[in-house]
């Protein structure tokens, strides 16, 4: 699930905000078919950059399937309708046009980009992939040996055995105690059907999110999402349920032969709904972010040397929310280095931030946001990313507002219900000294 976080992250913790420019205005568009897309408008360049989401992901995975979702995501391309792997290639390369297919814990992710000339084209044939993906038999071994071939190097990998290892302690039987990649054991043994059966419920229109942004208009985009979305099923597998958070506080040493340790450790987090998440979204940056100013990496790096980097993040995710950090340091540093963690966990809870902290952690969080928008591409994937977190279409107007508004009363109350110093659990995978 840690692996898989990256995509949620980037959009909610440090994307949100537009460029005070007036051409960025947000549309909403509902296709005459009723489905409804996000659009910032931009005719300067004959290019669209189209982002989609559908809500479920790898959890979506059948009992006993575990990493059919993600294979299917991986093979969306290998050949659909009448094109094979190689005809479908040849077919995309001709419109200079780019498709992107991924999955994680929470979503499967489509991303396209194409040129206004070439749009019609472009559209019907990532439709082609979309609807009538062929799964071909050799495509699926293919794909499924490069599959293997990277949970075969992420078990000799301490990052992923760290993440593994945390998942499992944290989450237990839901999909995010265990890696949406699947096993070597479970991935050997899926089959064609499988992966069918995972296409049908992880893309439908019950769970879609579109945005765009470039050179279209919204009635061309209404049409084009008919075009696109519309032969899709209405409705897709069941979604999961809440993720029970399981993880006692404590250390989980696992031996990995290395001069060094991965240590991976978190607690419950802050939903980002919450009232108080952008008090914690600052406290956060303040402590852990990755800035050399920030607390631990003041603390743990530059004054006492233990690490080259350490940093923490928020994580919300459909069915948990999670406060995490992680850090790697000499096998004899890592004792101290989790000792000084703890103690400045506690000073966060029982102090939190000062003034100082607070007014230059808002000064970065509110002058650096804007250059995230610097493309078509990224716009696009904001937005959906906004939908997809339930924000209002003005949201990226009135964020810096909201952060300017948090006060240091605030970030005191909320910094003691945030941090829990006795509920921390770190996962250490090397051969530490003194733990």
């Amino acid at each position: 699930m840690i692996r898989a976080f990256c995509f949620v992250a980037a959009v909610t913790l440090t994307g949100f905000g537009l460029p005070a420019r007036a051409e960025l205005q947000i549309q909403q568009v509902t296709s005459p078919g009723g489905i409804k897309a996000w659009l910032v408008e931009d005719h300067n360049i004959p290019f669209t950059a189209l982002e989609i989401q559908f809500r479920g992901g790898t959890s979506l995975d059948a009992p006993g399937k575990r990493g059919s979702v993600n294979l299917m995501t991986a093979l969306i391309e290998e050949g659909a309708g009448d094109l094979d792997s190689r005809g479908f290639a040849e077919a995309r390369d001709g419109l200079a046009a780019d498709f992107s297919f991924d999955s994680y814990d929470d979503g499967v992710g489509v991303s396209a980009r194409f040129l206004t000339e070439n749009r019609g084209a472009a559209i019907d044939l990532l439709h082609e992939a979309l609807v009538h993906p062929r799964f071909d038999q050799d495509a699926v071994d293919r794909v499924r040996e490069q599959v293997l071939s990277n949970l075969r190097s992420d078990e000799k990998n301490p990052d992923a055995i760290a993440s593994d290892a945390f998942n499992a302690q944290a989450f237990g039987t839901h999909p995010y105690g265990s890696v949406g990649d699947g096993t070597i054991e479970t991935v050997t043994a899926l089959t064609r059907d499988d992966i069918i059966a995972a296409h049908a419920g992880a893309l439908a229109r019950d769970r879609v999110y579109v945005a765009a942004s470039g050179d279209i208009t919204a009635a061309e985009l209404g049409l084009l999402l008919d075009r696109l979305l519309g032969d899709l099923p209405a409705t897709g597998a069941p979604l999961p349920g809440k993720a029970d958070w399981l993880m006692p506080a404590g250390v989980t040493v696992t031996q990995f032969p290395s001069p060094q340790s991965t240590v991976l450790f978190g607690q419950e987090g802050i939903p980002r709904e919450d009232p108080d998440f952008f008090a914690a979204y600052i406290l956060n940056e303040a402590l852990g972010g990755g800035r050399f100013t920030a607390r631990l990496m003041s603390e743990i790096r530059e004054k006492r040397g233990l690490t080259y980097g350490i940093g923490t993040y928020l994580v919300n995710m459909d069915y948990s929310d999670l406060l995490m950090g992680q850090f790697s340091a000499s096998n004899e540093k890592v004792a101290e280095a989790i000792m000084v963690l703890q103690a400045e966990w506690t000073k966060a809870a029982t102090e939190g931030i000062t003034q100082e902290e607070l007014d230059a952690t808002k000064t970065y969080m509110t002058g650096s946001y804007p250059l995230r928008f610097n493309g078509n591409g990224p716009i696009a994937s904001i937005l959906v990313g906004m939908q997809m977190d339930g924000m209002p279409i003005d949201y990226a107007v009135t964020r810096n507002a909201k952060i300017e508004a948090v006060t240091l009363e605030d970030i005191r109350r909320v910094a003691a219900r945030l941090f829990k110093p006795d509920a921390l659990h770190f996962v250490v995978v090397g051969q530490p000294e003194g733990l």
